[in-house]
């Protein structure tokens, strides 16, 4: 069943009865702060959802529309990414953010020409931003071409602070199976912020990819006691433990730190 059953601005939404109890505290600005919570903690279906919850609140939020594009695309809904760009572009057709998003739609959907196509306008619309940067260097990934490095280059220079950025450029690397490349901008990422349970869990996953099974194994126990609740590193864990030589690396460092 397509997305936009869920995603249409007139359907009725599953807390609408409670609106009007609610609206004075869970309005436009609560639901996008959610949104990007969400996000940011790698829960792209829930973003998904609340950034249609802003739409309900706000139709002409070229943010919403352009994220929930973005969530699409990291789930892997590629199709129903650009169909949803394609109706966002009617509303804001000259957004570069959201250009840009459909050239990833595009690219990872094997359009080659026409995702280098939208990169080249979200820049033609003054789009100076991160994003419009990243998403360049996924249409250029796509495509095999080595200019990708420059366009992510460019992002983190624009946000050279900015744990996020970097974590989602680690994310396109690792897409495209870089796993080096996403291996260092993981740990820049996590000099960033540290503190971040899932910068972890993905440094492990690229670890493990890598063969790094000792790191990996580090990496998933530091997402673990950051967030007990984080199932997914609970199975990284367990799956490493059923290679067996997880537990030899952990049993031969305790011997070492003992003595």
């Amino acid at each position: 069943m397509s997305r936009f059953v869920n995603l249409e601005l007139d359907g009725e939404s599953e807390d609408q009865p409670q609106r009007s109890q609610q609206s004075l505290v869970k309005d436009e600005a609560y639901y996008l702060s959610e949104a990007r919570a969400a996000f940011e903690n790698g829960n792209f279906e829930q973003a998904l959802r609340f950034y249609s919850k802003v739409l309900e609140f706000n139709p002409q939020n070229a943010v919403a529309w352009t994220a929930q594009v973005r969530m699409l695309i990291e789930l892997g809904e590629f199709r129903e990414a650009k169909l949803w760009a394609d109706k966002a572009l009617e509303r804001f057709p000259s957004e570069p953010e959201l250009l840009a998003a459909k050239a990833v739609a595009l690219g990872r959907s094997g359009d080659l020409q026409g995702a280098l196509a939208f990169s080249d306008a979200s820049i033609e619309e003054r789009g100076d931003t991160p994003y419009v940067w990243l998403a360049r260097g996924d249409a250029l990934l796509a495509r095999d071409e080595s200019r990708a490095s420059y366009c992510f280059e460019k992002a983190l220079m624009l946000a050279p602070r900015d744990w996020f950025v970097a974590w989602l450029a680690a994310r396109i690397r690792f897409y495209y199976r870089q796993f080096a490349l996403a291996l260092r901008l993981l740990q820049h990422a996590v000099e960033l912020k540290a503190d971040h349970f899932l910068l972890w869990l993905e440094l492990g996953r690229c670890q493990q990819a890598l063969g790094l099974v000792g790191p990996a194994g580090n990496s998933f126990l530091q997402a673990q006691q950051l967030n007990p609740e984080c199932r997914e590193a609970d199975l990284a864990l367990m799956r490493l433990s059923d290679t067996g030589l997880w537990a030899r690396l952990r049993g031969a460092w305790w011997r070492v730190f003992k003595r």
